[in-house]
């Protein structure tokens, strides 16, 4: 709900100057709180902020808007295009329409059960910890991971200076919050092992560099995209070795959590089946074979065999 209210404000912020200013970017509507009508359906403001995408409202601009309002428009002509083509009264379109239906309860009963022992579900990190220790033999690295750091600067003169002052001993927080862009989360990003092959996985000459370095060496100076990067291996670890708890914390908590998730709704449905069983309310029925043949059979096979006889 409070998302919904989130983004509800956020395109109120937009619409009201909107609407009320005059300005030579107006949003047209036919009436107070809708964006748009195609046939009898209507888009209103409260239905945007709750169907667009979260990616789609963060955008602080009216072409966020207008575009979500043009993908409404069009799938509603392709809707009732549908409609009236009677695509809906299809009885393979309606099956798959049921099924997904089914999903979409399934799916919505889980969540719902869910939300209800969220606290009962999570994970401490003392769980966490006797998992590790329990399978640690089998927690492997199936590649190398290494942890090292990257700096990322508007100009080479910057990247030179950062690269010399890491050189004199400068410590590394202070070298990136003075000329990295994105300090703070270079710093993090410092601070953990990665696989070698997601290290800089979207930018091929500096994962290629990472893979060149030896520890403690700084790579030469690049410009990529427009930006100039180095990077310094600062630990590695082989294919093969264990990793550090730390590595895996959150990891280890996510599988706990989905098993834990897992058993609980397991245990919820068996309780629903035994209830529906001791309320006489599941019934089996025997099906005779001769019934599934006679059902299977095409009409032309059982006239067929009338005349026979």
């Amino acid at each position: 709900m409070l998302k919904v209210t989130n983004n509800y404000v956020f395109l109120l912020t937009i619409l009201i100057p909107v609407l009320l200013a005059g300005c030579q970017q107006r949003v047209q509507t036919s009436s107070e709180g809708q964006l748009a009508r195609v046939g009898n359906t209507v888009l209103t403001i409260d239905e945007a902020a709750e169907r667009a995408p979260e990616f789609l409202l963060k955008e602080d601009s009216l072409s966020a808007l207008h575009r979500y309002r043009e993908d409404w428009i069009r799938r509603q002509v392709i809707l009732q295009e549908a409609q009236r083509l009677g695509v809906n009264e299809n009885r393979e379109i309606r099956n798959r329409l049921e099924r997904l239906r089914e999903e979409v309860l399934v799916q919505g009963l889980k969540d719902y059960v869910m939300a209800e022992h969220e606290q009962d579900l999570e994970i401490t990190d003392e769980e966490a910890r006797n998992y590790y220790q329990q399978y640690k033999d089998q927690l492997v690295l199936d590649e190398r991971y290494v942890r090292f750091r990257h700096v990322v600067t508007n100009t080479h003169q910057d990247a030179q200076s950062a690269k010399d002052d890491l050189m004199r001993g400068i410590e590394w927080p202070e070298v990136a919050r003075t000329y990295s862009k994105n300090g703070e989360a270079r710093i993090q990003e410092s601070e953990k092992f990665w696989p070698i092959s997601m290290a800089l996985a979207d930018n091929t000459v500096m994962n290629t560099l990472l893979q060149r370095i030896g520890i403690t060496e700084i790579s030469p100076i690049r410009r990529v995209n427009g930006d100039y990067h180095f990077i310094q291996l600062m630990e590695t670890r082989p294919a093969g070795g264990h990793p550090d708890l730390d590595w895996l914390m959150d990891q280890i908590k996510e599988w706990l959590r989905i098993e834990k998730r897992r058993r609980h709704f397991n245990s919820y449905v068996k309780n629903l089946y035994l209830n529906a069983q001791s309320n006489n309310e599941i019934e089996r029925y025997n099906v005779l074979e001769s019934n599934i043949n006679a059902e299977t059979t095409e009409p032309d096979t059982l006239l067929s065999s009338e005349s026979n006889e």
